[in-house]
């Protein structure tokens, strides 16, 4: 397990450069980042050149390298660097969140969907769907998504600290059982839903994309996004001590009944931002962090703000794929992911399987 073949290389990187490596895998993310969006700005039913998509850009800051048409401007302006925005969001709150419950459960397998948060906006979405709001209320949707996410996270974290005592275990447990009640809900809406239209946006939804997503919903999103971000990548020594057992983390200064809360409040904060705006997109938070983990090692100084680049560029690149493989139709997000890390994920199993018996 993650913790098994973590504790000695943690106890390493205590005193190796943290500021060598974050700088050089910023970096490098950043690049990519910033190549991807490029990229994604350009690709599309119109097709703009990557340098008229840099020049609309460097207006903004009253540089202009080539001509370009006002359609081109609005489409980058309205519909492409929106939906780039928001991607980048939601990849960086499920890379985050993955790489944060991989550290507290000790578990590579772990994702930000263990207590809930995917499931209970699920059930948020669907009902605001099924009655009728998101055609009265054009934030309907992502507001009931939001608050479905956030409660059922609590729920399964009240669950788990009943009696007073906390466990990982009953955690775990409890995402479950909750997790399954909550898709029964969903399945038991889209049974009695009469109304095909409904239906139809409710199956979309829970598919994941980001199709039609504007400056409104970045507003919605990023500033929790980020602000859920901050706060972990500020409690990462925290959470290396953690992954070393409760004892060694309470000897070394770590307010354990404090900071695993804060670490799942937070994870859960910035997961249900992103599945509020996004839908149900699979695999992000499981397949970056680990990833990364295996080039730039376990320490969550250097992996929560890299998980959340990695994580960034990883929707990106999907929704860019998932809007131009099958134009003019789009194909939805959380499907690609969903191709992508349901193989990576058996890996995993069978790699661990590997592990244990050799033990």
């Amino acid at each position: 397990m993650l913790r098994t073949a973590s504790i000695t290389a943690l106890r390493g990187y205590r005193q190796s450069g943290v500021s060598t490596r974050l700088a050089v895998g910023s970096s490098a993310l950043l690049l990519l980042i910033l190549a991807t969006a490029l990229i994604s700005l350009s690709l599309g039913p119109v097709n703009i050149p990557a340098s008229h998509v840099a020049s609309i850009l460097l207006s903004y800051f009253g540089l202009n390298l080539a001509d370009f048409g006002r359609t081109e401007q609005l489409v980058i302006e309205q519909i492409r660097l929106p939906r780039i925005v928001v991607g980048a969001s939601v990849g960086m709150a499920l890379g985050v969140a993955g790489a944060t419950m991989q550290g507290l459960f000790r578990n590579p397998m772990a994702d930000p969907g263990i207590i809930g948060v995917s499931a209970g906006g699920a059930v948020g979405a669907v009902v605001a769907i099924a009655t009728g709001l998101t055609g009265l209320f054009f934030l309907a949707l992502p507001t009931f998504a939001f608050v479905g996410a956030i409660a059922a996270s609590f729920l399964v974290y009240g669950i788990a600290a009943v009696g007073g005592r906390f466990s990982m275990a009953t955690l775990l447990l409890a995402g479950v059982a909750v997790n399954a009640f909550l898709g029964a809900v969903v399945s038991a809406i889209i049974i009695l839903l009469p109304d095909n239209e409904a239906l139809r946006e409710i199956l979309f939804w829970l598919a994941g994309g980001l199709d039609s997503r504007s400056w409104e919903h970045v507003r919605i999103s990023a500033p929790l996004i980020l602000g859920a971000t901050a706060v972990i990548v500020l409690m990462a020594r925290d959470l290396n001590l953690l992954m070393l057992g409760d004892d060694e983390a309470r000897s070394m200064g770590v307010r354990v009944g404090m900071a695993r809360p804060v670490l799942l409040a937070a994870a859960a904060l910035g997961t249900g931002a992103a599945v509020a705006v996004s839908g149900t997109i699979a695999f992000v938070g499981l397949v970056t962090p680990h990833i990364l983990r295996l080039v730039l090692g376990p320490d969550h100084r250097v992996l929560i703000p890299m998980s959340a680049a990695g994580g960034a560029v990883f929707v990106i690149i999907a929704d860019t794929v998932a809007r131009t493989i099958v134009q003019p139709a789009e194909f939805r997000v959380g499907v690609l992911t969903a191709f992508v890390g349901a193989p990576f994920f058996i890996f995993l199993l069978i790699k661990n399987k590997r592990q244990t018996y050799s033990l």
